[in-house]
């Protein structure tokens, strides 16, 4: 009988354990990163883990309710004095007993996640849905009797011009005492939407109120919550910030999630659960490190993909699973705070959600297209927001296309062998000398360069950890243009490269890129060459569909999009062929260009009815039913591709014209092709 299985989320890494092995005893094992200070002794709560129960078709497990043993005392006493958070355990009290998934959250890791979703300078003319408004109401009159509220109204139309106004029950419960002690001069919070509804009254304050008022702007992703906290009267960014979305532990990707609430009833409302909780406390890290109330949050902008929006919602999501994709809606919404139990933010705060443009392009993309606006420029504009789920955008002032393309989490190090998030000490960028074969990289939290002075010292603390998203990118696109790499994307031999750093790894070979004193191998195996060729032809199928619907061969511009997108290296990303061919001088970085759209939503009124407008003008391109997407996909797994010419990538790039024989023992050497790669 085979011992339990364990995996570890975000990390992806799996082991299997005897019974009655702890949690952190596995962790530490297989390296994963979960923190500890109190040697297991149930004291420090560093070691907090979120279990998951049900079946995991992803990951091929089924975890029963009892895979892990019962609370033990030190649990309950851990509990009982501090309190621990719902569905959480003690990684170092928790044993096996079966088949089992566990997030280790952000704060039980000891490398905090890096979300890297900066805020981009953006000129926006102001014009928020919440203003405040400073009134002198008139004293009531016993022979012209009306209620406080009208007199109110009255006060705001004819000194601001704003037409009647409507209030909550709680603030008409908070009006009087407010107009009495203001001596019936008050500040009034107004929402104003860009529909012709009636102007809300959000909150009042006696006299001049000259405290804060806040919007926050949510991209909502499938792998990352950013926000952005803003002010609403000056449009000024105060503090940004970020977590993993805690649905990882029920799926990586989007389809995976999907199918965790077909599996299990009710999963549905645990990852909607979680979601909100992250967004509850996402606002109150990111207020707080701007000296800010969260309680004063009175807007939200949230953008996401389809699912995201319906497992936000509370919408079951199966429906997005399987064809014609239908969206329960996919008009934009505006709710009240209250309908996504966000308790964080103001009592009375609004939350505007982007309109969808269709079942797998969701608000996000629409974000992107008013960040960006496609649909105004000249030159024919290639959009990618890269992430587990590539939304592209492509067009012109003539009309502009849509589709999505499931690449998988590959790009962000998970399915790597040495991959992870982008944390401190994971390598993020890879250069390989095409004469000696040897590498140099540089990790996230250190500026040097691995074969510089000083950088040993510099990343003690974090160590070399594994290999993120970009850097698997580089080193793969490095061991192209240094020969290691052929262009079907076979890995040579020592023998075949001349490089002592190819190491037989079964019948295939892997490149070591960087071994540490005890040991612990960093390299790039033929399964995470895969793993990146898979998820780059879908992505470059993608947009070689909308190319067809357009009727051209090459576009003018290309923007990478995302958090992810602002880290790639455009001359490697074409190397690889994640992108068609054009001048790297016209391939640009946008940032997280979805937040910027959902900043531009939160800060002008007007924006959300472009937007609106906008995406009733996206044609849709189904990925899913396309007869040539195989086609498109099948030729983009050579590097760049096997058919299509990449004339401006060729000039300034001479990739070697190799291939590599792999049906023996790897000693015939490299046999010339006659087409280049």
């Amino acid at each position: 009988m085979t011992d339990p299985l364990v995996i570890f989320t975000p990390s992806g890494k799996r082991g299997r354990f005897p019974t009655g092995t702890p949690i952190l005893t596995a962790a530490r094992q297989l390296g994963v990163d979960l923190d500890s200070v109190c040697g297991g002794r149930g004291i420090c709560s560093k070691c907090q883990v979120s279990p998951g129960y049900g079946q995991f078709s992803k990951h091929g497990v089924t975890v029963a309710p009892d895979a892990l043993s019962e609370w033990n005392s030190v649990e309950e006493r851990y509990d009982s004095i501090r309190g621990l958070p719902k569905g959480r355990r003690l990684g170092c009290q928790a044993t096996v007993q079966g088949d089992v998934v566990i997030d280790v959250p952000p704060e039980s890791q000891v490398h905090k996640q890096v979300v890297r979703k900066e805020v981009t300078a953006r000129d926006i003319r102001m014009d928020p849905a919440t203003r405040l408004y400073f009134v002198e109401v008139a004293e009531p009159d016993m022979h012209e009797p009306s209620g406080d509220l009208q007199r109110l109204s009255e006060a705001l139309e004819a000194q601001w011009q704003t037409g009647p106004v409507s209030a909550s029950l709680p603030l008409l419960r908070k009006l009087q005492p407010t107009l009495r002690a203001g001596n019936w001069q008050v500040t009034v919070a107004l929402y104003q939407g860009h529909d012709d509804a009636a102007p809300r009254i959000t909150d009042i304050w006696p006299g001049l109120y000259e405290g804060g008022l806040y919007g926050l702007a949510v991209d909502l992703g499938s792998t990352t919550i950013a926000a952005h906290l803003c002010d609403l009267r000056t449009g000024a960014v105060l503090a940004a910030g970020g977590r993993m979305n805690p649905q990882i532990r029920f799926g990586e990707d989007l389809m995976s999630r999907v199918s965790y609430v077909m599996m299990n009833p009710g999963g549905d409302l645990e990852m909607t659960r979680a979601v909100r909780d992250a967004i509850n406390a996402l606002a109150g890290e990111i207020a707080a490190e701007a000296g800010a109330d969260p309680a004063m949050i009175v807007e939200t902008v949230i953008v996401c993909n389809p699912v995201m929006h319906h497992l936000l919602l509370g919408i079951d999501p199966v429906e997005l699973g399987q064809a014609p994709f239908a969206l329960a809606t996919s008009d934009s919404l505006a709710l009240d705070g209250s309908d996504l139990d966000l308790a964080a933010l103001h009592p009375a705060a609004s939350v505007y959600i982007l309109p969808c443009i269709a079942g797998h392009v969701g608000a996000d993309s629409a974000a992107v297209a008013l960040s960006e606006e496609p649909g105004k420029q000249d030159a024919l504009t290639l959009i990618v927001d890269v992430g587990t789920n590539a939304e592209i955008l492509l067009g012109n002032r003539e009309r502009v296309l849509a589709c999505s393309s499931p690449t998988g989490p590959a790009f962000e190090g998970a399915q790597i062998s040495s991959g992870q998030r982008a944390a401190p000490g994971a390598i993020e960028r890879v250069e390989i000398d095409p004469v000696s074969k040897e590498p140099r990289f540089r990790v996230i939290g250190c500026d040097l360069w691995s074969d510089g002075p000083g950088f040993d010292e510099a990343t003690r603390a974090t160590g070399i950890t594994g290999i993120c998203g970009s850097g698997i990118i580089e080193a793969i696109a490095e061991m192209r243009m240094a020969g290691l790499v052929d262009a079907r994307g076979l890995n040579g031999s020592a023998e075949q490269t001349g490089s002592a750093r190819m190491v037989p790894e079964g019948r295939t070979h892997s490149y070591l890129l960087h071994e540490s004193s005890d040991g612990r191998r960093i390299t790039v195996t033929q399964g995470d060459i895969r793993a990146i060729q898979l998820a780059k032809s879908a992505l470059y199928a993608g947009a070689r569909l909308l190319m067809d619907e357009f009727g051209v061969d090459k576009v003018e511009r290309v923007v990478l999009a995302g958090a992810f997108g602002a880290h790639i290296s455009p001359k490697h990303a074409m190397v690889l062929g994640m992108i068609p061919d054009a001048p790297l001088e016209h391939v640009r970085s946008a940032g997280n260009a979805a937040g910027t759209g959902a900043r531009i939503a939160l800060l002008n009124r007007a924006a959300r009815a472009e937007i609106e407008s906008t995406v009733h003008r996206i044609t849709k391109v189904e990925t899913a039913i396309a007869p040539k997407f195989q086609e498109h996909f099948v030729n983009a797994n050579s590097l760049p591709h096997a058919t299509d010419p990449f004339p401006e990538l060729n000039r300034i790039v001479a990739l070697p014209d190799l291939s590599f024989n792999t049906s023996g023992d790897g000693s015939e050497g490299g046999r010339r092709r006659r087409r280049r790669g």
